[in-house]
């Protein structure tokens, strides 16, 4: 997660951006359902969440598989880690580092699953991938989420709305308090087909790759219409794609294999 949250009320309000209706709410359901999927794959294991954030991925885990995982969660963070040690605090299951994906202290070989959701859009990703690669056994697993910067969703969000916002912004300042913002966010997303090289030069052996969040809405359109379209929430397999609508999902979900003996 990145570096701006510093409080605790600020990974608290993060964690509840996910939640009601609104789209950061549809992109979370999206991808937790498209997590799940993969994990399905490795039935137990010591399991790392990079980027942890609150916990909301570590209390799933607690809640709908018990037993299942060995889970540590770190996190850029203190706050977020805080955050999350509250959230899971009934479990005493899980181990809690504040360390960024750059520089993980986890000796090598260590997890059966790595999952990394919205960390390397933060983060330098070559060599968040080489350390995710070194603490993964050979064999392992590991799940990369990444915003998709070919998305019509991300291109009008990031080329024209959020500037948009930011000159309104300034224009309300000129007058009293300014109601619009939008903080540069730092966030450098990479293509599918990158990320995929950049996993094998890390010794990494990409497998399947799903699009998640698909929508043909742009912003501010979505805000609007999805208060009358809430059937993502009964049916999330609805908002993923590997077919032809998958370049209007706003992110996808890449997976990987540790090359080595298992």
């Amino acid at each position: 997660m990145a570096a701006q949250y510093l409080t605790l009320d600020d990974a608290t309000n993060y964690a509840a951006s996910y939640e009601g209706w609104r789209p950061a709410a549809r992109y979370y359901c999206s991808r937790l359902h498209v997590v799940d999927e993969a994990l399905r794959t490795r039935p137990r294991g010591r399991l790392l969440d990079v980027g942890c954030g609150p916990g909301m991925l570590v209390r799933h885990l607690l809640d709908t598989r018990p037993g299942d995982f060995r889970i540590t969660g770190c996190d850029l963070s203190p706050a977020m880690i805080d955050a999350a040690t509250a959230r899971a605090k009934d479990s005493g299951d899980v181990e809690w580092s504040v360390a960024r994906v750059e520089a993980m202290p986890f000796p090598d070989n260590h997890f059966d699953v790595v999952v990394s959701m919205g960390a390397l859009e933060y983060a330098d990703a070559d060599s968040g991938l080489r350390e995710i690669a070194r603490v993964v056994r050979p064999g392992g697993l590991v799940v990369v989420t990444m915003l998709n910067p070919l998305s019509p969703y991300r291109l009008v969000e990031w080329c024209l709305y959020w500037p948009l916002l930011r000159v309104l912004g300034r224009i309300e300042g000129l007058f009293g308090t300014p109601r619009h913002a939008a903080d540069v966010s730092g966030i450098r997303a990479i293509r599918l087909a990158r990320l995929r090289r950049m996993m094998r030069e890390t010794g990494l052996n990409p497998q399947d790759a799903v699009h998640y969040d698909v929508t043909p809405l742009v912003p501010p359109l979505d805000r609007l219409i999805r208060r009358w379209s809430r059937q993502w929430r009964d049916r999330p397999e609805r908002t993923v794609s590997r077919g032809a609508r998958r370049w209007l999902g706003t992110a996808y979900l890449l997976t990987a294999r540790c090359e080595g003996d298992a």
